[in-house]
């Protein structure tokens, strides 16, 4: 004996529309509006209210620390810049140490220049002297000549 028990249920479907643009932001030229009434309206609990007031005045405030501030803003901003350049090239130096057989050949590059340049200028007087010259002339064409 099987007892079959059939039960129907319904189910109430509703529609919203919703607009195609909730928030009222102007999306066709690029730049940002401030939030339509609806939304910063009286329906909205007031920690919601002030940040969105806060967010819409966001790029107003932004533009003017940096019209305050430009030096230091500048300055910051360059320094960051170093900052990342220095890690990027320690990076770099790293990953290139870490290949086989081309620190040792860096290295023996480095020596037989510096033994190089020690044979050609340093030993002998008349080389050192054409040394000094060539630097003189290298500061005076950078800075600029100076009577002695």
């Amino acid at each position: 004996m099987s007892d079959t028990i059939e039960s129907t249920q319904s189910v109430e479907t509703t529609t919203v529309d919703i607009p195609a643009n909730p928030l009222g932001l102007n999306t066709g030229s690029g730049s940002i509006s401030k939030v339509s009434p609806e939304i910063s309206g009286a329906n909205l609990p007031d920690g919601v209210r002030q940040a969105l007031d806060i967010l819409g005045e966001l790029p107003a405030y932004a533009t003017q620390i940096y019209t305050n501030n430009k030096r230091v803003v500048t300055s910051l901003g360059l320094i960051l810049g170093v900052i990342v350049g220095v890690k990027l090239t320690l990076a770099i130096l790293y990953a290139i140490n870490e290949i086989p057989l081309l620190a040792p050949t860096f290295e023996l590059v480095g020596i037989g220049y510096t033994s190089w340049f020690v044979y050609r200028y340093l030993l002998q007087a008349s080389t050192r002297k054409e040394l000094t010259d060539e630097i003189d002339s290298f500061k005076s064409e950078i800075l600029g000549n100076k009577h002695k």
